[in-house]
């Protein structure tokens, strides 16, 4: 697969395009667990939009689990960490909807009353991002050079957090229109939960496993080969539950793919390693 993407030339004194910027990349806890080929994707796209990129080996989970599962004192504990191993850079950006709307819209109530934190979680909300958000949105990606072999088929879930508290759309599904051979088949209910919800699918797995029964069904009737996500949550949840039905639907993280970055199985799907 070719590879490369494009940035819009810009006037250097009208842009934040006119000099480097540094990231600070949140890895998330699952990529870093279950899929690091979309660390390897999202560093790839980031340097070559014209950032300079560091992983801070200080960081830890967003301390979303334990927010959801109302343990205030102890996700503020854990975002003190966030904030001060990611405020020293121009922008933090995560492969995942979810932990970039946790840092940008749940810190700064979690450290609202914290005299010494506040300002500064609120300075990093600011600054953090979803990846194709910032890609398109801060680094003016306009394209990319990225094609897949063959002509493929491609169907896109938006994922809760990206969708309903980062207003992310518009930005994957342009870049994934300027992909080679690659076909974006839209399914019927694109922003339809999938039932992962973090500790929901565990807590209420009946339920779970209704909503994402009818996503399955929803993503099989695009008869699409390729299922794309930015949050490899979801990615999981309905990957899982298509091996199960017995589709051979390709699941690959969206970074992946505009990295040009498939050598390695998908996560679920014909070509996985099932090893």
């Amino acid at each position: 697969m070719e590879r490369g993407i494009v940035v819009e030339e810009i006037d250097k004194g009208k842009g934040e395009q006119s000099a480097r910027q540094t990231v600070g990349l949140f890895v998330t806890c699952l990529v870093d667990l279950f899929r690091p080929t979309v660390g390897f994707a999202a560093i790839k796209l980031l340097e070559e939009s014209g950032c300079d990129i560091t992983v801070p080996n200080t960081q830890t989970c967003c301390g979303q689990p334990a927010y959801n599962a109302g343990h205030r004192k102890e996700t503020a504990a854990i975002a003190r960490q966030v904030v001060a191993a990611f405020e020293g850079f121009d922008y933090v950006v995560a492969p995942s909807g979810s932990c970039a709307a946790m840092i940008r819209h749940h810190y700064p109530a979690l450290l609202a009353d914290d005299p010494k934190w506040a300002a500064r979680a609120e300075k990093l909300a600011e600054k953090t991002h979803e990846l194709t958000s910032f890609l398109t949105d801060v680094r003016s990606v306009s394209t990319t050079a990225a094609a897949l072999p063959a002509r493929t088929s491609a169907t896109y879930h938006d994922s809760c957090s990206v969708l309903r508290e980062l207003g992310v759309k518009a930005q994957p599904r342009a870049l994934l229109a300027k992909i080679g051979n690659l076909e974006l088949k839209e399914m019927n209910d694109p922003e339809v939960c999938c039932g992962f919800g973090g500790t929901f699918c565990a807590k209420y797995p009946a339920i779970s496993e209704v909503i994402v029964s009818a996503k399955t069904k929803d993503i099989a009737g695009t008869e699409a080969d390729l299922l794309l996500a930015g949050d490899m949550g979801c990615l999981m949840n309905m990957a899982g539950r298509l091996r199960r039905e017995g589709h051979t639907t390709e699941v690959r993280h969206v970074a992946e793919i505009l990295a040009g970055m498939t050598d390695t199985p998908p996560i679920a799907g014909s070509g996985e390693d099932r090893s």
